[in-house]
């Protein structure tokens, strides 16, 4: 029979944490630090596709040009506002 200490030896403590597969989204335990992203059955199909032909570079949002609006002034014309008259009241 083993002692208290023999057992302690013998047993391994891991420690895991949830996470979703990034394929399929399902729920999995994976030990901490991992690094895995996919299920066992995911990481099989991943496994057998093509490389990549291209690496993933910088990712920006796209910039487009400013439009005519934007560079668009408006001129006021003098004659125009003086000619406009306040009546009062509630707008």
């Amino acid at each position: 029979m083993k002692s208290a200490e023999e057992n302690d030896r013998d047993k391994v403590e891991k420690k895991v944490e949830l996470k979703y597969c990034e394929r399929c989204g399902a729920l999995g335990v994976r030990e901490i630090g991992g690094g895995e992203v996919y299920c066992d059955r995911c990481l099989l199909q991943v496994a057998e596709l093509p490389p990549a032909k291209k690496k993933p570079g910088k990712v920006m949002l796209p910039v487009q040009r400013h439009s005519i609006i934007e560079d668009y002034e408006v001129q006021e014309d003098d004659e125009e506002i003086g000619d406009i008259e306040n009546e009062g009241g509630a707008a």
